[in-house]
């Protein structure tokens, strides 16, 4: 049995889906089901699912074998785990947004995100001094209310930017879903999850 952490939502239905496709006899109402363990005998896979921020650390401390998560989180946490394929599902983009027509003319802007470690490499990179503000959820407030002069946050549609009157300056990052492993799994259960790869590399 291999034990899979990945967060609830869009990336765990599409992972289903993929999982599906590449031959694995997953039932219809998991997507449905409000279970936070999730076990498949025939297919021999247990599912945690977990906060997405949560899913490498799971994976890294080995409770669990195998992760999915979006490129986004594995940038910001950093964990100690293999990356060893590229999903291609749940794309969208980390990207720097603001309010339309404002310009930066303070010496150090203050930029608002979820991911600290993320924003400061980016900045860092390109030579600029920034004051990083975290925050764990809605971002889109910050330029708002005077809090931030820019954020750095997820831009899948462009709609949650644009109804609250924000605009896209620059693109970070690119982001996927990856599969991940535990470092001690990838040896102990090595066949196991090498045909699980092989397997999804084929539909992907």
């Amino acid at each position: 049995m291999l034990t899979i952490a990945m967060p609830k939502g869009r990336i765990f239905e599409e992972a289903l889906q993929l999982l599906r496709a590449a031959g694995f006899p997953l039932p219809l109402e998991f997507a449905q089901s409000r279970k936070l363990i999730l076990t498949s005998e025939e297919a021999q896979l247990t599912f945690i699912l977990a906060k997405p921020m949560d899913v490498p650390t799971y994976v890294e401390h080995g409770v669990c074998d195998v992760g999915i998560a979006g490129k986004d989180v594995l940038l910001e946490e950093q964990k100690d785990v293999y990356e060893v394929l590229d999903l291609k599902i749940s794309a969208c983009h980390l990207a720097v947004a603001g309010i339309s027509g404002q310009t930066l003319d303070v010496v150090t802007p203050k930029i608002a995100t979820k991911y600290p470690k993320v924003a400061a490499a980016y900045y860092r990179d390109k030579g600029e001094q920034v004051e990083i503000i975290k925050l764990n959820g809605s971002i889109e407030l910050a330029p708002l209310i005077g809090l931030a002069d820019r954020i750095v946050d997820i831009v899948s549609t462009g709609r949650t930017l644009q109804e609250n009157g924000l605009v896209e300056f620059e693109k970070v990052s690119e982001i996927t879903s990856r599969m991940i492993v535990n470092r001690a799994s990838y040896y102990m259960k090595g066949p196991k999850i090498q045909e699980m790869v092989e397997r999804l590399k084929e539909i992907v």
